[in-house]
């Protein structure tokens, strides 16, 4: 492949124009290392999301240690929320311990929230009579709306119905079914 004498000079024009392109003097512009129009990072002030100027977007520098924290609780807050369902042990309606974080979380939320609507709805297994797992259920819905008025929530928020034996989660005649239909939901509306 023969290449012209033309062709030549121009891709050493070409290389000589990219190698001097590339190369820098070492000398700061404008106060800066890298030019006018980069800064360089602030180490300890934070980044700025969306936007550069800390005018269109949030910044990390601005937030106070106490507001971080409480972001963060909010966040744990919000992740308790998403648990609404509660079980319960046979033959009570007594709230276990492991759900009262949570069912505190559900209180202040409708504390904060005075406009928001709930349904505790009850269940039970299926032993016993209708009548009884009736009973049941509203005991257990009715011990979990006692514990969210007493942690901040207002009792006209909330409702309660309960199901009985009639609605179960899981089909079976298991203690692994039994143990999951012994519940109390709560329906946000």
């Amino acid at each position: 492949m023969k290449l012209s004498a033309q062709t030549k000079v121009f891709a050493l024009l070409l290389s000589v124009g990219l190698f001097a392109g590339c190369s820098s003097t070492g000398e700061t512009v404008d106060g800066g290392a890298y030019g006018s129009d980069v800064e360089p990072i602030d180490q300890e002030g934070g980044s700025t999301v969306y936007g550069g100027d800390d005018e269109g977007g949030v910044s990390s520098s601005a937030l106070t240690e106490e507001e971080r924290m409480a972001a963060q609780q909010r966040a744990e807050q919000d992740a308790l929320r998403d648990i609404t369902t509660f079980y319960f042990d046979f033959d009570t309606a007594e709230i276990k311990p492991e759900a009262r974080d949570v069912l505190v979380a559900h209180a202040q939320f409708l504390s904060a929230n005075p406009g928001q609507q709930v349904r505790l709805v009850g269940h039970a297994d299926e032993r016993g009579t209708k009548e009884y797992n009736l009973a049941l259920g509203e005991r257990r819905a009715n011990a979990v709306q006692r514990f969210l008025i007493v942690n901040g929530a207002s009792r006209g928020q909330m409702e309660t119905v309960s199901y009985g034996e009639e609605k179960p989660a899981v089909m079976g005649s298991t203690e692994s079914a039994w143990a999951q239909n012994r519940r109390v939901e709560l329906v946000f509306e």
